[in-house]
């Protein structure tokens, strides 16, 4: 269990590390795009290649599918109550314009509901002898940096305090860190259907995160050079993906 508590800060420590980036300065749009372009190819790979291609050789397509759709409706049911509490009136936090987006927070909902079920499969892979996958451990900690940071970023826009930042970011670790220990936990009770569905749900969650926030702030901020900033991030991940 030590153990599975050490991976899990490990992979979830990128959380706190790009929310301070994001709070360090004010990071040029264009900087920041480029970031999170980067991130959104590395989580494509993820989806790609550890979870949905994970998942369908432990529990088949029926588990993955249950759990791709469960994923997609939590989290665009989730960010739409965020959007709807968090709308903004007819001025900003300073009496300008409001901020555009959603302030950060769907790359944060993002964050949580897909960490959570991807570092439940780092714990389950310590039980079942596999060891921890690099791939999947490298692919959440440099996807983790530019949510964080886009994130962080945003919701500083948005007249939101370092200190409320900081701490939302913190309490998302710690729970992703215990996710990787539930998942430990859980292991041997967990059948390879019910694995296929964690996978499905984070895949889930991911994709709709992708499509509605990430990508978009992606390339409004950085433009043209988002597609070859997220093809980048593919590659590396994909790389990575291929350690065992």
């Amino acid at each position: 269990m030590t153990a599975a508590l050490g991976w899990g800060a490990l992979a979830a420590s990128s959380l706190i590390i790009g929310a301070l980036l994001g709070l360090l300065r004010r990071w040029p749009d264009r900087t920041v795009g480029v970031v999170l372009a980067f991130g959104a190819g590395a989580l494509i790979s993820a989806v790609s290649f550890d979870l949905a291609e994970e998942g369908l050789e432990l529990g088949g397509g029926d588990s993955v599918a249950l759990g791709l759709a469960l994923g997609a409706l939590t989290y665009y049911l989730a960010d739409r109550a965020i959007e709807h509490h968090d709308q903004p009136g007819p001025t900003g936090p300073s009496g300008g314009p409001p901020p555009s987006g959603d302030g950060g927070a769907g790359l944060a909902l993002g964050a949580f509901l897909d960490g959570i079920p991807e570092q439940m499969v780092l714990g389950i892979g310590l039980v079942a002898g596999d060891g921890v996958s690099i791939g999947l451990l490298a692919a959440i900690f440099i996807s983790n940096l530019p949510e964080a940071v886009g994130s962080a970023t945003e919701m500083r826009a948005a007249g939101r305090t370092q200190a409320v930042i900081l701490r939302l970011w913190i309490v998302v670790a710690l729970i992703c860190t215990l996710a990787t220990v539930v998942g430990y936990v859980i292991a041997d009770r967990a059948s390879g259907d019910l694995q296929a569905t964690i996978n499905g749900f984070a895949a889930g969650a991911l994709l709709v995160m992708l499509i509605d926030s990430m990508i978009p702030d992606a390339a409004r901020q950085a433009g043209k050079v988002a597609g070859l900033a997220t093809v980048l991030g593919f590659a590396v991940a994909a790389g990575l993906s291929s350690i065992s």
